[in-house]
């Protein structure tokens, strides 16, 4: 089946290019020249947006925040800002990647493919071994099958990023899992910023912790890496 990625920037040039290399791999390319455009133009049909910060009209962190709001599909945003406060703040409004100009676009169609692969995956859009079953801790249950969390019955939207993360985590409770499992296990690579990380474990703490600022699920092990705890143990 064909894959749809929606590409948000205002340089021709760079559109052009990510279309040709995007094309070769079989994907369509939908183009908007601006975040008002992009807006108008996503629907269900777009499985990933690649999307520019800088743009006329609705800047790219705008444009991701308003995807993110009625969309779950991977969000990867191409910058020329590089700074870690620039990558944090893109995460935080729900990319899954950011990647700084200049790029080099067989990494971008890399990556796209990669982050399309997980999504489908994780969705049942494409042909898989049945999931696992459900893996409930404490009032938390990941549905594996239909890719929901909910805590004490309450459904808690995630990214397809934030579900991945807490499969592992889930799947593997008890364990302390290092920062290199985490990569090669959610991005499939041996090193992602850990600034990155970071952001996605705080924003899965602020989801499924009381007090996000003490977890009892999600630990960290300084010096190793994270533990998502098998027993929880309530205050009653």
């Amino acid at each position: 089946m064909c894959k749809h990625v929606l590409i948000v920037d205002d340089e021709k040039d760079i559109v052009d290019l990510l279309r040709l290399y995007l094309e070769n791999h079989g994907i369509r390319v939908i183009e908007a020249n601006s975040g008002i455009e992009a807006l108008d133009r996503i629907n269900e049909d777009i499985d990933l947006a690649l999307v520019d910060i800088m743009m006329p009209g609705f800047n790219g962190y705008e444009v991701t925040k308003r995807i993110r709001e009625r969309y779950n599909i991977p969000i990867i945003i191409l910058s020329a800002k590089n700074e870690d406060y620039d990558k944090i703040l893109g995460l935080q409004l729900g990319a899954d990647d950011y990647i700084t100009k200049p790029f080099n676009p067989m990494e971008v169609a890399a990556r796209v493919q990669a982050q399309l692969r997980r999504y489908f995956e994780l969705k049942g859009h494409s042909p898989q071994e049945e999931i696992e079953p459900n893996i409930v801790v404490g009032d938390l249950l990941l549905d594996r099958n239909s890719c929901i969390l909910l805590k004490s019955g309450i459904d808690v939207p995630i990214t397809s990023t934030e579900f991945k993360l807490l499969s592992f985590f889930m799947g593997n409770a008890g364990r302390v899992l290092t920062k290199q499992q985490i990569f090669e296990h959610v991005w499939d690579e041996i090193y992602i910023d850990d600034n990155a990380l970071m952001v996605h474990i705080s924003k899965i703490r602020d989801k499924i912790e009381d007090d996000p600022k003490k977890p009892v699920y999600l630990k960290t092990i300084r010096g190793l890496g994270y533990k998502f705890e098998k027993k929880v143990q309530s205050d009653g």
